[in-house]
């Protein structure tokens, strides 16, 4: 298949192809800054065996918070856009959204649009009405991640299916939103369910506009706490194939960054990655501070993305 043979090309040729490719779209030394907010955090009630918020957790669980006010919520994003961030990404700990929880959402949509940022929500699964809704109030993005490939997908989450995925994700793109959807890697997972995952996204009716491609974070209590990690090159590989695959799209690195050394980084960036989360936290775990992201920034030459620029 094409994307195995691109994939499997020696390292050199993948990362000039993938670099090439970018360029063609992108301005080479732009990097979009979006920040992420857990606006309601802990007790989920599927059973994602990587995430630290699920009520299922065989070990210590974090405990459930309410949905947070929608004052905090802006005046955090305000803080974000004061800090250089573009895009701002919202993330509450449910399967899908209550209609008694709507109005609070909608409200922060709102209230983030009105400070000229990019608006992006991760609420779960959504019904064609409340995605019409979302759609209805500003919000650009519906972040909803496939994960991995259709056929891993059951090692890692048995309460909802990958077809459960793609309908959301159907029902965000009929409702005229962007889509932002990618995976995680070294979760256990083989080559080939890496390239199948993006092969999955790349052949939906649209590609996403934004595919983040995160590192596993193994969390202490959670099943994939002992996962071996994923090899550098390999997910250097995985960034590259995303932006041959998906050319327009913005590929974000993002959960992970902490365990990854500033030359891996770099090479993702080589490799076509235009997007990161800033700030010290993403959703529950850590993220590299502004000042270490300013400081590699610098040594690389490149410049945040302006607003308004992405895609």
């Amino acid at each position: 298949m094409e994307a195995r043979r691109v994939y499997a090309q020696p390292f050199m040729d993948l990362i000039l192809q993938a670099q090439t490719v970018h360029r063609r779209h992108f301005p080479a030394n732009e990097v979009q800054m979006s920040q992420l907010l857990s606006i309601k955090t802990g007790g989920c009630p599927e059973d994602c065996g990587y995430c630290s918020q699920s009520a299922r957790m065989p070990g210590e669980k974090l405990s459930a918070s309410k949905l947070m006010e929608v004052e905090r919520v802006l005046a955090e994003a305000r803080k974000a856009k004061d800090g250089g961030a573009t895009r701002y990404c919202m993330g509450a700990a449910w399967r899908s959204p209550k209609e008694r929880d709507m109005e609070m959402v909608v409200a922060m949509v709102e209230g983030v649009k009105a400070l000229g940022m990019e608006t992006c929500m991760t609420l779960g699964m959504l019904s064609p009405a409340q995605a019409i809704r979302l759609k209805d109030a500003g919000l650009d993005y519906y972040n909803h991640n496939i994960d991995t490939s259709e056929r891993y997908y059951s090692e890692i989450i048995t309460t909802r299916s990958f077809a459960d995925r793609l309908e959301t994700l159907d029902n965000v793109r009929q409702a005229g939103m962007k889509v932002c959807a990618g995976g995680i890697l070294g979760m256990g997972e083989t080559e080939d369910d890496r390239i199948d995952m993006l092969v999955t996204l790349a052949n939906l009716p649209e590609a996403p506009e934004s595919v983040p491609i995160n590192m596993l974070i193994p969390i202490p209590g959670t099943q994939l706490e002992n996962a071996a990690p994923i090899d550098p090159i390999d997910f250097v590989r995985t960034v590259a194939l995303a932006r041959v695959m998906m050319p327009t799209s913005h590929v974000r690195l993002s959960a992970g960054r902490t365990e990854m050394s500033d030359e891996t980084q770099a090479l993702c960036f080589l490799a076509g990655a235009n997007s990161i989360f800033v700030g010290e936290t993403l959703l529950t775990a850590d993220n590299p501070g502004e000042d270490h992201d300013a400081g590699l920034f610098r040594r690389l030459g490149i410049k945040p993305e302006a607003p308004g620029a992405a895609g």
